[in-house]
């Protein structure tokens, strides 16, 4: 069985230290109470759907002996939340975006990103069950 304890700290400030041994601290803003001393519960599930898919995605780019031909590598996040209680996450896009050499295989880099979405990354299934509309979208971009 796996857990996770987390202390409240005062205000709305709370720490964790994670089952591999990291410090997490989440806050709240100012008008409810936090100190903006830490990000929010729900900034830290968006980072980690980012987090998910992006190491997914370098870990499969690595197997393709394509780590090397990439020269950045982006994630953006776009989402709306409903405006009234729980305020859940509506939709969701995945903005994957690349830089790569020039002639570097698209339709790999396109696959790596398929996998991660379609297999690998739990925190992107979990989503997709709850979230109404959830895309991505990748760009890729030949540096001169």
């Amino acid at each position: 069985m796996a857990s996770v304890e987390m202390n409240w700290r005062g205000n709305m400030l709370f720490y964790s230290r994670t089952s591999s041994g990291h410090d997490v601290f989440m806050d709240s803003s100012p008008e409810v109470g936090g100190n903006n001393s830490a990000a929010r519960p729900m900034e830290y599930f968006i980072l980690s759907l980012a987090g998910c898919t992006g190491m997914d995605v370098v870990s499969i780019l690595s197997k393709m002996k394509l780590l090397d031909k990439i020269k950045s590598f982006d994630i953006k996040i776009e989402f709306g939340r409903a405006e009234t209680h729980p305020k859940v996450y509506k939709w969701i896009k995945v903005l994957y975006v690349f830089k790569v050499e020039k002639g570097t295989p698209h339709d790999k880099i396109k696959r790596a990103v398929e996998l991660s979405q379609d297999k690998y990354c739990s925190v992107s299934a979990m989503l997709k069950k709850a979230v109404e509309d959830f895309g991505y979208e990748v760009i890729i971009k030949e540096a001169p």
